[in-house]
């Protein structure tokens, strides 16, 4: 079978190439096959192919964060799946591939939906719903800060949020995407500066908020802490700034702040009950299926057209789908 592998660490042109592949063959007892309809290029693929990313893979690696398919074999004692179902490809199983063979038994099938927008369950929404659901306890009514509101975790906040009753400050670089993310349900939108702390408490009138969701780094991460209260939380889930963080100590020492991070590799690692993955990924289906969640989507390319689909991704103007048993 086809699929994308990494050779090296730089320009995708140069250490990325489409080759013959080993196929997964026949599934064990407890395995299924997923014949790969969609995969989304996300900041993840990119890091790991120029060699940034936090937990890079041994070479060669197929690559891939994220996907969707269709089940095409199951094993004799799998219960939760049949041939023929839509379902998630597992995170980091390395979807860029023509077929995927996995034991995930938290695993179900899918609503009918939009095949680009199931594509992109697997890390950017599903790490929006465990940022407002598993480390500060967030209830309906209360607020919760975001920066890097326009990216694919930042828009699936907004939809989660929104979900939950909610309300989110989201926080942008571009006066001009003000009106688009209002217009996705984000009940106050800001555009970043030095006074963004005195803006957010005009806005929410001086309401306490415990929780901010970090995905610039640099400076900006003072920024979110001077905006949470007592003993609030400023979560890092990614660093988009490349800047080192910069942040006084006695403004946490005296404010009994927390910074933490949050990568959902860990998460997904530490999990003991199969329940909450799925429980997780079918409230996040079912946004997708109603429309409240999506995510803007710039191109389709088949696997052999990586080169000018890796190119168009590198633009951060939106998702690009690999759709890898499409041919050209």
């Amino acid at each position: 079978m086809k699929g994308l592998k990494l050779t090296g660490h730089g320009y995708p042109n140069e250490v990325v190439e489409l080759g013959d592949v080993p196929d997964v063959g026949d599934p064990g007892p407890d395995e299924v096959v997923i014949d790969v309809e969609a995969s989304s290029v996300e900041p993840t693929d990119l890091y790991i192919i120029a060699g940034i990313y936090g937990a890079l893979p041994p070479l060669p690696h197929l690559l891939g964060a994220q996907g969707v398919g269709r089940v095409s074999a199951v094993g004799s004692d799998v219960k939760h799946l049949k041939v023929g179902d839509r379902t998630v490809v597992p995170p980091l199983s390395n979807a860029w591939v023509e077929r995927v063979k996995t034991s995930a038994p938290w695993l179900r099938p899918l609503p009918d939906a939009d095949v680009n927008q199931l594509a992109m369950l697997g890390i950017n929404p599903a790490t929006a719903y465990l940022l407002l659901t598993e480390i500060v306890p967030v209830q309906a009514g209360e607020w919760v800060v975001q920066n890097a509101a326009n990216s694919g975790v930042g828009r699936s906040v907004m939809a989660v949020a929104k979900s939950k009753g909610i309300k989110t400050v989201n926080v942008v670089r571009r006066p001009e995407l003000v009106g688009e993310l209002t217009a996705l349900g984000g009940d106050i939108v800001l555009v970043d500066g030095p006074d963004l702390p005195q803006r957010i408490a005009e806005a929410t009138d001086n309401a306490k908020i415990a929780l901010a969701l970090d995905g610039v780094g640099g400076s900006a991460t003072q920024r979110l802490l001077d905006t949470v209260g007592h003993s609030g939380t400023v979560i890092i889930y990614t660093s988009m700034s490349g800047e080192p963080l910069t942040v006084p100590g006695p403004s946490l020492l005296f404010a009994n702040q927390t910074i933490r991070g949050f990568w959902i590799v860990n998460w997904f690692q530490e999990q003991t009950s199969f329940d909450k993955i799925t429980a997780m990924y079918q409230d996040l289906a079912e946004l997708v299926a109603s429309g409240a969640l999506s995510l803007p989507v710039i191109g389709e390319f088949t696997l052999e057209q990586y080169p000018e689909a890796l190119a168009l991704a590198g633009e951060y103007r939106g998702k690009v789908i690999f759709k890898p048993n499409v041919r050209q």
